[in-house]
Protein backbone atom coordinates (compact mmCIF):
# COMPACT_ATOMS: atom_id res chain seq x y z
CA UNK A 1 0.00 0.00 0.00
CA UNK A 2 1.38 3.46 -0.93
CA UNK A 3 0.22 6.75 0.77
CA UNK A 4 0.31 9.66 -1.33
CA UNK A 5 0.46 12.97 0.52
CA UNK A 6 -0.77 15.96 -2.00
CA UNK A 7 -1.75 19.12 -2.13
CA UNK A 8 -5.64 18.90 -2.44
CA UNK A 9 -6.02 23.12 -2.64
CA UNK A 10 -3.82 22.70 -6.12
CA UNK A 11 -6.04 22.56 -8.97
CA UNK A 12 -3.51 21.01 -10.98
CA UNK A 13 -2.56 18.42 -8.40
CA UNK A 14 -6.25 17.73 -7.33
CA UNK A 15 -7.24 16.74 -10.90
CA UNK A 16 -3.57 14.26 -11.60
CA UNK A 17 -4.61 12.68 -8.12
CA UNK A 18 -8.51 12.34 -9.14
CA UNK A 19 -7.08 10.57 -12.12
CA UNK A 20 -5.07 8.25 -10.65
CA UNK A 21 -7.61 7.38 -8.02
CA UNK A 22 -9.69 6.42 -11.02
CA UNK A 23 -7.90 4.34 -12.35
CA UNK A 24 -5.58 3.05 -10.01
CA UNK A 25 -6.26 -0.62 -8.61
CA UNK A 26 -8.56 -1.09 -5.05
CA UNK A 27 -6.33 -1.20 -2.05
CA UNK A 28 -2.84 -0.07 -4.03
CA UNK A 29 -3.35 3.72 -2.22
CA UNK A 30 -4.20 6.16 0.84
CA UNK A 31 -5.01 9.65 -0.28
CA UNK A 32 -3.97 12.20 2.20
CA UNK A 33 -4.87 15.78 1.39
CA UNK A 34 -2.16 17.73 3.64
CA UNK A 35 -3.73 21.21 2.18
CA UNK A 36 -6.81 20.79 4.01
CA UNK A 37 -5.78 17.63 6.28
CA UNK A 38 -2.11 18.46 7.71
CA UNK A 39 -2.22 15.90 10.52
CA UNK A 40 -1.73 13.30 8.08
CA UNK A 41 1.94 14.59 7.96
CA UNK A 42 3.00 13.43 11.33
CA UNK A 43 2.86 9.66 9.37
CA UNK A 44 6.09 11.12 8.00
CA UNK A 45 7.57 13.66 10.06
CA UNK A 46 7.49 16.13 6.99
CA UNK A 47 6.42 19.69 7.65
CA UNK A 48 3.23 21.26 5.77
CA UNK A 49 5.61 23.65 3.82
CA UNK A 50 7.80 21.04 2.63
CA UNK A 51 4.95 18.85 1.79
CA UNK A 52 3.07 21.39 -0.44
CA UNK A 53 6.30 21.94 -2.24
CA UNK A 54 6.73 18.23 -3.40
CA UNK A 55 4.61 15.88 -3.80
CA UNK A 56 5.42 12.87 -0.92
CA UNK A 57 4.52 9.47 -0.25
CA UNK A 58 5.52 6.94 1.82
CA UNK A 59 5.44 2.91 0.43
CA UNK A 60 4.63 0.17 3.11
CA UNK A 61 8.30 -0.42 4.56
CA UNK A 62 8.34 3.46 5.44
CA UNK A 63 10.36 4.80 2.65
CA UNK A 64 9.78 8.18 1.40
CA UNK A 65 10.28 9.70 -1.94
CA UNK A 66 9.62 12.90 -3.00
CA UNK A 67 9.44 14.86 -5.87
CA UNK A 68 9.44 12.60 -9.21
CA UNK A 69 10.50 9.71 -7.05
CA UNK A 70 7.29 9.62 -5.78
CA UNK A 71 5.51 9.96 -9.15
CA UNK A 72 7.34 6.95 -9.77
CA UNK A 73 6.52 4.88 -7.23
CA UNK A 74 2.78 5.78 -8.03
CA UNK A 75 3.07 4.94 -11.90
CA UNK A 76 4.90 1.98 -11.25
CA UNK A 77 1.32 0.55 -9.23
CA UNK A 78 -0.59 1.74 -12.16
CA UNK A 79 -2.10 0.32 -15.21
CA UNK A 80 -0.72 1.58 -18.45
CA UNK A 81 1.66 3.70 -16.43
CA UNK A 82 4.45 0.71 -15.32
CA UNK A 83 6.40 1.77 -18.33
CA UNK A 84 6.89 5.25 -17.84
CA UNK A 85 7.62 4.73 -14.27
CA UNK A 86 10.60 2.66 -15.70
CA UNK A 87 11.46 4.90 -17.88
CA UNK A 88 11.57 7.90 -16.30
CA UNK A 89 13.47 5.90 -13.33
CA UNK A 90 16.54 5.47 -15.82
CA UNK A 91 19.32 7.91 -14.21
CA UNK A 92 19.95 10.53 -16.81
CA UNK A 93 16.60 11.08 -17.61
CA UNK A 94 14.80 11.01 -13.62
CA UNK A 95 18.43 13.53 -13.38
CA UNK A 96 16.85 15.53 -15.90
CA UNK A 97 13.12 15.13 -14.66
CA UNK A 98 14.15 15.75 -11.46
CA UNK A 99 15.58 19.07 -11.76
CA UNK A 100 12.34 20.44 -14.69
CA UNK A 101 9.99 19.24 -11.81
CA UNK A 102 12.02 21.34 -8.85
CA UNK A 103 12.06 24.22 -10.96
CA UNK A 104 8.31 23.94 -11.72
CA UNK A 105 7.41 23.19 -7.97
CA UNK A 106 9.37 26.07 -6.58
CA UNK A 107 7.08 28.20 -8.96
CA UNK A 108 3.64 26.78 -8.13
CA UNK A 109 4.62 26.86 -4.49
CA UNK A 110 5.73 30.47 -4.42
CA UNK A 111 2.43 31.71 -6.38
CA UNK A 112 0.00 29.65 -4.38
CA UNK A 113 -1.32 31.52 -1.79
CA UNK A 114 -2.29 28.52 0.63
CA UNK A 115 1.55 27.31 0.44
CA UNK A 116 2.82 30.58 1.90
CA UNK A 117 1.97 29.11 5.81
CA UNK A 118 3.22 31.35 8.81
CA UNK A 119 5.07 28.90 10.34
Amino acid sequence: MITVFYDGKCGLCSREIAHYRKISPPSTFIWRDIANEPKHLKEISVSQSDALRRLHVSDQLGTIYVGVDAFIAIWKKLPRWRLLALLCAIPGVRFILGLLYNKFADWKFSRSAHCQLST
